[in-house]
């Protein structure tokens, strides 16, 4: 299976570079280019005047466009690829900016940093990069639990879903759902706007991250060396979570190193009541947090070798 290769390459050069801010520079990023479209769609097509089943159709024909023209370009691009390994190691690069697990790592490592500071300013403007929640309502526990939540739910649709997908199906692969995810990121929303136009984004992305949030909670389980608490933890609370997909990995983290997370959090007025995933263990502290990321690291390795077993085993 080639697409193991390929993905692993791609992981393999994102771990070691990330996304260099003199490339984003000079030519921004290829999910930032999947945003702009889905913009356009979105204001030109998303008409308040009109009636709920009008903007639904109009959401529905815009994913399939965005989808469509980004699985194009892909197949465009792998057919003026050389062949052989050549071929496959371009592939690679190609596919090297549709995985995240550097970069989430670079924007959760600020929250631990400063928490182990004692600066708990910084930790929230750290933590207002990577969650939509109020971080002036969040205390030390609270603004590890948003780091460590982001970083579970992030290490599904950043990582290993990415790569899932990808392994599957090669680079057309990992851009459909790079395309899926960003859509339901920007337009899937259930607010006013977006409830009507981005319902087809958000089931849609909800089908691509069936199976990725249920491995990510796998490996998160595996790489903790003691996976009976993770995985018995997540077989009883990852369905209470909002949604169907981001308990699994939270869930699984929370066994792991045995703390609690979820649990109520403030969006500007409004407060979400959430159940507690492992909702017996005590509340994260900065340690916790530095814990958690070098549990994620062990897990990106644990994937990494997962796909060179892939593809040893099918080459």
């Amino acid at each position: 299976m080639t697409g193991a290769l390929v993905m692993l390459i791609a992981l393999g050069i994102e771990a070691f570079a990330g996304w260099p801010e003199r490339l984003h520079r000079r030519i921004s990023h290829p999910v930032v280019w999947m945003g702009g479209l889905i913009d356009r769609f979105d204001l030109r097509w998303n008409r308040e005047d009109e009636d709920w089943e009008s903007r639904r159709a109009a959401g529905l024909r815009a994913a399939l466009l965005v989808i469509g023209a980004s699985v194009a370009a892909a197949v465009l691009a792998l057919a003026l690829l050389p062949g052989g390994i050549l071929g496959v190691a371009l592939a690679g690069v190609l596919a090297w900016p549709f995985v995240a697990a550097r970069s989430l790592h670079d924007h959760v490592a600020p929250v631990a940093d400063a928490l182990e500071a004692r600066d708990i300013d910084g930790a929230r403007l750290a933590v207002s990069r990577i969650v939509g929640r109020d971080p002036n309502t969040l205390d030390e526990a609270g603004l590890a639990r948003a780091a460590m939540e982001s970083l579970a739910e992030n290490a599904s649709d950043g990582v290993v879903a990415p790569l899932f997908w990808g392994a599957l199906f090669g680079l057309p692969g990992i851009v459909a759902y790079k395309a899926i995810n960003t859509l339901d990121s920007m337009i899937g929303h259930r607010d006013a706007r977006h409830e009507a136009f981005g319902r087809f984004a958000a089931r849609l992305d909800d089908v691509a991250n069936w199976v990725p949030a249920r491995l990510t909670g796998a490996l998160f389980a595996l790489a903790s060396g003691r996976p009976e608490q993770p995985l018995r933890v997540m077989r009883r609370d990852a369905r209470n979570h909002r949604s169907p997909n981001a308990g699994w990995p939270e869930s699984a983290l929370a066994g792991a190193l045995d703390i609690r997370l979820s649990g109520p959090r403030v969006y500007g007025a409004h407060v979400a009541h959430e159940p507690w995933l492992n909702a017996e263990a005590p509340d994260p502290v900065a340690a916790d947090l530095r814990r958690a990321l070098d549990l994620y690291r062990r897990m990106v390795w644990l994937t990494a070798a997962s796909l060179g077993l892939i593809w040893a085993l099918t080459f």
